[in-house]
């Protein structure tokens, strides 16, 4: 924990909570320490939790100053609240279909004291586009759920399948509705499985984003890729740069350099 709790318990929907500062912490939360500008997150016990992914999507993507920036599928917030601290953007909003996470991510908010600069909406990525005004962001980022074989899972409205699978929304729904809410010439961020690529870049091709930055992300050197970083832009040119690739951990299983000062992970 980041600070002392009181253990006076409070009785809300049916848990026990606990004042922790600002706000109330469920009895099957914590706060994890972000390792940035004091921040902090508040996670549940048997839920989803943020991974290396949105770590290395909030070093990845480039937030100007002044700018205004929509991450669709927030979950618990992680991409905005990181974003505050590595980015002069002026105001992150966060949209989240699961009103349970939004809930996680607007006390995360509180927590840090991040009001004025980030907001969360409870809503559905298929319809962001009726929920913001169009063309009224300078970047958009995603993570969004990697697989889309839905088969065989038990529970569809269970947060780690939502987070997982594309049970609530699509590749095409969130690269539709992001690239209508970008500014022309706005960037596009998204982290995803190599595997899904081609699908990728046909995807965002057709909706008239095109390409421009591409990361590979190794967990180690002699491995193959687990994960890509995507920048593309709205009505940009077709010429695509190909960056170094990133190495997650070295040979002693510890986090490489680069994840540790360029990710501050």
């Amino acid at each position: 924990m980041l600070e002392a709790e009181s253990q006076a318990p409070h009785d809300r929907g049916g848990h026990e909570w606990r004042q922790a500062g600002p706000i109330l912490l469920r009895e099957d939360e914590r706060i994890d320490d972000l390792q940035r500008n004091g921040l902090g997150i508040i996670q549940r016990k048997g839920a989803f939790c943020f991974g290396m992914d949105a770590v290395l999507l909030s070093g990845f993507a480039v937030v100007k100053k002044g700018e205004k920036v929509l991450d669709l599928g927030t979950g618990t917030g992680i991409i905005p609240i990181l974003l505050t601290a590595k980015t002069e953007g002026e105001h992150f909003t966060g949209l989240e279909i699961q009103e349970e996470s939004a809930d996680m991510a607007r006390r995360s908010v509180a927590y840090n004291h991040l009001e004025d600069k980030v907001s969360i909406v409870t809503g559905d990525i298929k319809e962001a586009s009726s929920l913001f005004a169009l063309a009224s962001f300078d970047a958009v980022t995603s993570n969004p759920p990697y697989m889309n074989d839905a088969h065989g899972i038990k529970n569809p409205e269970d947060a780690k399948a939502i987070a997982r699978h594309e049970v609530k929304c699509t590749l095409e729904d969130v690269v539709r509705e992001g690239t209508r809410l970008l500014k022309p010439g706005g960037r596009f961020y998204m982290v995803h499985r190599p595997r899904r690529l081609i699908e990728i870049i046909q995807t965002m091709k057709s909706h008239g984003l095109e390409p421009k930055r591409m990361k590979m992300v190794h967990p180690y050197v002699n491995r193959e890729a687990n994960m890509v970083l995507i920048e593309a832009v709205r009505g940009g040119g077709p010429l695509l740069k190909m960056e170094a690739p990133v190495v997650v951990f070295n040979e002693n299983g510890e986090y490489s350099e680069e994840i540790r000062t360029t990710y501050g992970y």
